[in-house]
């Protein structure tokens, strides 16, 4: 039997009033993290979860041969660590939250068991009209990453957009010919063509890529991922924690203090809107193409490109990802990177990269920019 078609919370403007003052206050009460330290196992697992294989995250008897001395995070690691920047956001209660980008700077490189504490705080807000959903508040959260120390590792704005989930489905424009085609079946000749470029993924590793040896124009090889499943969703959850997964009692603590988490599933049990990773019936009805990938995941896959490239001597400076659509069930994501400037700034030596993502169909669903310092033979 169809379930009815049911309304959700709007975008009040009393709501978005009383959101507006808690700007630059700095955030005291939240949900913990789901690492709070850097240990082997949370590393590994996160790694796994966007399908990085890097020994130098994984691997402590060859990290111990690094100039590391042992397993160091990778850079997108720290969206364990902070369930905000990660679009754990707070106002406008039952209104969807599309975690959409952010604009990382890390510092220093996070090694194994770094206890990591954060501050967090709303940056701002800034209206939008989308063709997704119509009116959309982009929600924009700083967060400051630190170690045992006091140390500053990372700092990172992040943003998701906050959208009525009514008119997305009803009004929205942009997947309206996604919605209607019938579900892609890939060729097994499909599978293996795009099967190549994980056989073919190159991890720098050990060989130092000198900045010397490198110049405007260079092309980074392509990165794949996917294809998209559920399956691969929860793995990326299983490492990274989710925003809202909880079981049992926790589950029902969770609705409990925040009722506008829950939306009930056929069942009529309250549940969380994080099923749209998973749901297909869910992620359709709040207007999405079908169960797909999540936003940090996509950042994640954009610094794991980057990381692959430099090696082992290289450091992530700065990573930018600007999502432009959802990766559905079924979708495979090709990224591609170019090196667009090349520089020297307070001794570092540093590669400026841009990045875009699209799918089989050729649809742009992510764009980054990178900066990658680099060792110099001088």
């Amino acid at each position: 039997m169809d379930m009815p078609t049911r309304t959700f919370p709007k975008i009040m403007d009393q709501d978005l009033e009383a959101l507006s003052r808690r700007i630059g206050v700095k955030i005291t009460e939240t949900a913990e993290p789901w690492c709070y330290e850097a240990t082997r196992d949370n590393i590994r697992h996160y790694a796994h979860g966007i399908g990085d294989d890097n020994p130098l995250w994984c691997n402590p008897a060859y990290a111990s041969n690094t100039k590391h001395g042992g397993i160091i995070a990778l850079p997108s690691f720290l969206f364990a660590t902070n369930r905000i920047v990660s679009g754990y956001v707070g106002g406008l209660p039952g209104v969807h939250a599309m975690w959409s980008g952010a604009d990382w700077t890390w510092h220093k490189a996070v090694k194994r068991n770094d206890e990591i504490h954060t501050e967090a705080s709303l940056k701002a807000l800034i209206p939008h009209e989308t063709r997704f959903a119509g009116r959309a508040i982009q929600q924009i959260y700083n967060v400051q990453f630190y170690n045992q120390d006091g140390d500053k590792v990372a700092e990172a704005d992040s943003w998701c957009f906050r959208t009525e989930r009514d008119h997305a489905r009803e009004a929205g424009t942009k997947y309206k010919e996604v919605r209607e085609r019938a579900p892609r079946r890939y060729t097994e000749e499909e599978l293996q063509e795009a099967y190549k470029l994980y056989a073919q993924e190159e991890i720098r590793g050990a060989i130092p890529r000198y900045w010397e040896d490198v110049n405007v124009g260079d092309e980074l090889p392509v990165l794949f991922k996917g294809p998209m499943t559920v399956t691969g969703f929860i793995a990326y959850a299983q490492g990274w924690g989710g925003l809202y997964i909880r079981a049992n009692k926790l589950a029902w603590q969770l609705i409990d203090a925040h009722p506008g988490v829950g939306i009930k599933n056929r069942f009529g049990i309250p549940d969380v809107p994080e099923r749209v990773h998973w749901e297909e019936d869910f992620a359709l009805e709040v207007g999405a193409p079908g169960a797909y990938d999540y936003g940090p995941e996509r950042n994640s896959w954009l610094t794991h490109h980057l990381t692959n490239w430099m090696g082992d001597d290289g450091f992530l400076r700065k990573s930018l990802c600007q999502v432009r659509r959802h990766n559905p069930e079924g979708d495979m994501l090709f990224i591609k990177g170019k090196v667009t400037k090349k520089y020297e700034s307070d001794g570092q030596h540093l590669i400026e990269i841009e990045q875009e993502g699209r799918n089989q169909d050729g649809e742009l669903s992510v764009i980054g920019t990178g900066v990658v310092q680099l060792p110099s033979r001088g």
